[in-house]
């Protein structure tokens, strides 16, 4: 539930109608509310950021609200897309949007929010926060189908402070409901999906501006060659489109999918079938563990933490066993094998519906269970 503040609260306005409907919220509850549209990336004729702003502005004239706009392309380059760049060309599959949250939006932009005079910022993110005394958690949103919490798993318990999730406790078809009540020009504008920055394009032409093709050979889990691909960093575990080898002769018809990715022969080892067990893991080991707030007790003496985890958004709860590697990693041991456990991905824990933090994905395997995992 939202209180009544009369601190000024800005919310950064995307142009999408989650953080419309988060702006009419937040001013319904006695906010005194402002805008900020934030860019990321230089406009081309894929990226439509420069209609974002548009929308965004057109919002603001409608609800009567003042709009501030300020450009990251710079920072989100340095912060977010170089280390983009970096993973994919180590063969691994980064997810940008972890780190756009935690170093632009409550980053530099919650920075600059305060330089205007801001005492809240607001973002429309369906997650939610629960303040216990002094310490602050993150929490699912109440949509399940939507809850973003994976994507702020590696923001700070601080970040939490002066900040506001307005649609966090509400559903999805709820704010549309909302939007049109409001007749908001963004009531039905389509969702967002992917990566920003890439838009509509083809992911292998825009990888391809960045990173030299390294042809190589496909091959099956007996070590049959099937054909030639690109290069590693254009496949990512479990995919399905774009590996150019069906209706191969002396083969069934089945789907092929990626299973492997062999960085030493730059070899890429695909798999009949989506539930072949090549694809399933029951053991990951990940790196650079943060918590939002402090390890659990026992932690770092290596103690098992039971808990549940994601290996990807949307993805239901999985139930696991979490313990601290000898070399300060990660390894977290699942009830039932994982499909397409991806490195350069992020394992998120939780219990119940708090987030407790994640970590970047190095590897995974079919392993039994250590004794004190199994005995936790």
């Amino acid at each position: 539930m939202l209180m009544s503040r009369n601190e000024p609260a800005i919310i950064a306005l995307s142009g999408g109608v989650d953080s419309a409907v988060s702006a009419i919220l937040l001013r319904e509850t006695g906010y005194s509310v402002q805008c900020l549209h934030m860019s990321n990336w230089e406009d081309d004729e894929y990226c439509e950021a420069a209609k974002d702003f548009q929308d965004t502005r057109r919002l603001c004239q409608q609800l009567d609200l003042p709009l501030h706009r300020v450009n990251f392309s710079d920072e989100y380059k340095e912060l977010v897309f170089a280390h983009f760049l970096d993973e994919y060309q180590r063969g691994r599959t980064p997810n940008p949007d972890v780190l756009c949250n935690r170093e632009i939006k409550f980053g530099v932009l919650r920075e600059y929010v305060h330089r205007l005079g801001g005492h809240w910022l607001a973002t429309g993110h369906y997650t939610r926060i629960k303040q216990i005394g002094e310490r602050f958690e993150l929490h699912k949103g109440q949509d399940p189908n939507k809850d973003q919490s994976y994507f702020l798993h590696a923001i700070r318990e601080t970040d939490l402070t002066n900040v506001l999730f307005p649609i966090g406790d509400r559903l999805k078809k709820e704010v549309r409901e909302i939007a049109r009540k409001a007749s908001l020009t963004v009531a039905n504008k389509k969702e967002s999906s992917g990566i920003c920055f890439i838009g509509e394009r083809p992911f292998s032409k825009f990888l391809g501006q960045y990173l030299p093709t390294s042809p190589g050979e496909i091959k099956d889990s007996q070590g049959e060659s099937l054909g030639t691909h690109l290069g590693l960093p254009y496949y990512t575990l479990g995919q399905r489109r774009g590996l150019g080898i069906g209706g191969l002769a002396a083969h069934p018809q089945d789907a092929w999918y990626v299973a492997d990715k062999n960085l030493d022969t730059n070899e890429l080892v695909v798999v009949q079938g989506t539930t072949h067990p090549l694809l399933y893991k029951n053991c990951l080991t990940a790196n650079s563990m943060h918590w939002i707030n402090k390890p659990p007790p026992g932690w770092s003496e290596g103690i098992a933490l039971k808990c549940c985890a994601k290996t990807r958004y949307r993805q239901p709860d999985q139930a696991c066993t979490a313990m601290m590697g000898s070399d300060g990693s990660v390894e977290v041991y699942f009830e039932q094998p994982q499909r397409a456990v991806t490195p350069g991905q992020y394992v998120v824990l939780y219990r119940g519906s708090q987030c407790l933090g994640g970590a970047i994905i190095d590897n995974a395997e079919m392993r039994a269970r250590p004794l004190e995992a199994a005995a936790s």
